[in-house]
């Protein structure tokens, strides 16, 4: 049985929805906060830190750690800290197509696979007042970018150019495909 190490309930939606057996363990790994990294190389750096947290102690499973960000203008935005950030953040996506890069790392024992997958969205111009009742929800709190596409989110994006789920935060293709390279069965 695979180890989640994340608490996101998205990501154990979408694992659910492949029919993957899987527990939740939440390790102690402390999050770094993007500066001017390259994307692919910080979500990797992230998720193999979550897999290592977890694996160390638990010898012979399979851990998989994953971290999504939202990248605009070259810039990388992770979680809102507030309300005026996360206004900030779709301020500034608005009307512009950003990306949405997640890291995925499987690990078990020594042994770790990674895998970054990027896919781009696009948003539709957005009123004040669309951006304001959309944080209002409370939604963007606990999401990259300020935005959940599974969410009230979609009535924000106009299109997306690759991997849906991976927006989401866990690209199940990629997923599946890493897992098979590692010699791991979903």
């Amino acid at each position: 049985m695979l180890i989640l190490a994340s608490g996101s309930p998205r990501r154990r939606e979408l694992l659910e929805q492949i029919g993957a057996a899987y527990e939740v363990k939440v390790g102690t790994y402390a999050e770094d906060v993007p500066k001017n990294d390259d994307p692919e190389k910080f979500v990797i750096r992230q998720a193999a830190g979550k897999a290592a947290s977890i694996a160390e102690k638990y010898t012979g499973r399979w851990v998989l750690g994953a971290d999504t960000v939202v990248v605009s203008d070259g810039k990388i935005l992770g979680k809102p800290r507030s309300d005026e950030e996360a206004m900030s953040m779709l301020h500034r996506l608005s009307g512009k197509t950003h990306a949405v890069y997640t890291g995925i790392a499987l690990q078990k024992d020594d042994g770790v696979w990674t895998h970054a997958e990027m896919t781009l969205v696009t948003f539709r111009d957005l009123t004040e007042d669309e951006i304001e009742a959309y944080v209002e929800t409370g939604e963007p709190s606990d999401k990259a970018g300020a935005y959940g596409i599974q969410g009230r989110g979609a009535i924000l994006v106009e299109k997306i150019e690759g991997d849906y789920t991976n927006v989401v935060g866990l690209p199940l293709s990629a997923l599946y495909v890493l897992a098979g390279i590692a010699g791991m069965c979903l």
